[in-house]
């Protein structure tokens, strides 16, 4: 006797690193996307949409050289046997769009972009393989005018999500600067041999906001063994080269703090540890211009400061390079919420193209962990106003009426459904809760015999359940449910939306 052969069904299960997201976040973070579009426009950059993988060699030379070039990225090989990638960031793509029409782009070329990127690193809270950026970039100029502009641009977007001056800061370093501290160190950058060495350094370091001081002398030394076991091979640097190089990331804090300390201070702080490194210096020149043009436009230190030990982990940086970061509250030893855009300039990579070096900088938003961060901050509510009215359908056989219903409201610019399903007016009560209805519309036999309808606001309900307590009270406050006129809907529903701070029909007309 041979049984039923069983039936093998897929689990499922999110891949690792990845998530899915609801209604709420995607209409919160659309209308963050459209602040931000709006500061971006204000600048005069224009928008454009690149694919969602490239060419693998198009990526970038920061990516590892393996038969499987699979390392950071994922990858995948066409018809012909080429290699393609999801793109990593939006940088590497804007590059090779721009040396594809050099010629007919004007100089310098300004645009903005969001979209997914895609890096296969190891998942951990709050890191994510699929995350969204939104990027402004300036290509075809060297004038370090547009990285302060880039950062002035910066300011004015958290300043736009509602973000108040001391709970934002952009903090700027230079690459140049950090060569010229590894060559201090007795490191020569001229030889090829030391060109990972230089790339560890720089990661180490940019570890420290994560990993502390101590972390980052163990990545500057050996190496470092995380928490789950996995060993991170270090730089290998002497006990003296580490000690000079904290030194130097640590030469802004002062007594007080980063925050204590003038943008001139620091680089009054910075200038004696470059010895005599023309890079160094050449870094350094770029920054005291940045602090003049910033200074210039009435921006302080609170707002955009310089900091030794912003570096940026990826490779393709050649000068001036920033970080934004938020905080739960005023100035002060607020904690962090960490960062949430970064940028700098690239100098080289459109020459990875062209052969000639295209001048470029960038800023980049990281809108997975704005939103985090903008939600503990308060600045993002969710909009229960914004959800549809539902109209509950109390007799079957009068379902043409229910939509009709539905569609004057939808006319009227009111988002509405009629309940689909096939239960009772409890089960149906707990739908429209479930949806985050602002209101439900009700017209049963009585109803209708009057020419009315019954409308609950369920926002007002719920508030009212929490902070009544008898039912003289109840009776006495205002009521949570009312009818009015069938002519009277459209005006009826509005007047609940916009109670809850929803937007009346036609407002954005």
């Amino acid at each position: 006797m041979s049984g039923k052969k069983r039936e093998i069904r897929p689990k499922p299960r999110l891949p690792k690193g990845m998530r899915d997201i609801d209604a709420a976040e995607i209409r919160a973070v659309e209308q963050m996307l459209g602040t931000i579009r709006q500061v971006y426009e204000s600048y005069g950059f224009e928008p454009l949409d690149t694919p969602a993988f490239e060419y693998t060699d198009t990526l970038g030379k920061f990516l590892p050289d393996q038969d499987r070039p699979n390392e950071g990225v994922f990858s995948f090989q066409d018809e012909d046997e080429q290699w393609l990638s999801l793109r990593y960031d939006l940088t590497a793509p804007l590059a090779r769009f721009v040396a594809q029409n050099y010629d007919g782009l004007p100089k310098p070329f300004r645009r903005y972009q969001t979209g997914p990127v895609w890096r296969n690193e190891k998942p951990g809270p709050g890191r994510f393989r699929q995350f969204t950026q939104f990027d402004a970039d300036t290509v075809g100029t060297d004038n370090v005018a547009a990285d302060a502009e880039l950062c002035m641009l910066a300011a004015d977007t958290y300043k736009a999500l509602g973000v108040p001056r001391g709970s934002y800061t952009i903090r700027v370093n230079n690459r140049k600067i950090l060569d010229g501290i590894i060559e201090s160190a007795g490191i020569d950058l001229r030889d090829a041999n030391n060109h990972a060495k230089r790339l560890t350094i720089m990661r180490a370091i940019d570890k420290l906001d994560r990993l502390g001081l101590g972390g980052v002398e163990q990545l500057l030394g050996e190496g470092r063994k995380d928490e789950s076991g996995d060993y991170t091979k270090g730089a290998g640097l002497e006990a003296a080269q580490i000690a000079k190089l904290i030194d130097f990331i640590t030469a802004a804090r002062g007594d007080g703090g980063s925050g204590a300390m003038t943008r001139s201070d620091v680089l009054n702080a910075i200038e004696t540890h470059l010895g005599e490194s023309a890079t160094g210096r050449d870094g350094l020149d770029e920054l005291r211009i940045m602090d003049e043009l910033l200074s210039a436009a009435g921006i302080g230190a609170d707002q955009i400061a310089f900091e030794p030990a912003i570096v940026r982990g990826l490779e393709y940086y050649t000068g001036p390079v920033f970080e934004a970061e938020l905080t739960y509250s005023d100035g002060g030893d607020a904690p962090s919420l960490g960062s949430v855009g970064s940028g700098g300039r690239y100098d080289g990579l459109v020459a990875r193209f062209k052969g000639v070096e295209v001048p470029a900088t960038g800023f980049s938003v990281g809108v997975s962990r704005l939103y985090a961060s903008l939600q503990k901050l308060g600045k993002l509510n969710a909009d229960r106003a914004s959800a549809p009215a539902i109209i509950l359908v109390m007799d079957k056989e009068r379902t043409a009426d229910y939509y009709k219903m539905a569609s004057t409201l939808r006319v009227a610019g009111i988002r509405a459904e009629m309940y689909l399903g096939t239960s009772g007016m409890k089960a149906q009560m707990k739908y429209a809760d479930k949806r985050g209805a602002p209101c439900v519309i009700i017209q049963g036999g009585d109803e209708k015999a009057r020419g009315e309808v019954t409308i609950k606001d369920m926002i007002l309900g719920e508030k009212l359940s929490q902070e009544i307590a008898d039912n003289q009270e109840w009776r006495e406050g205002q009521p949570a449910q009312f009818s009015v006129k069938e002519g009277e809907l459209v005006e009826a529903v509005a007047s609940v939306i916009a109670r809850h701070g929803g937007s009346k029909p036609g407002a954005d007309k």
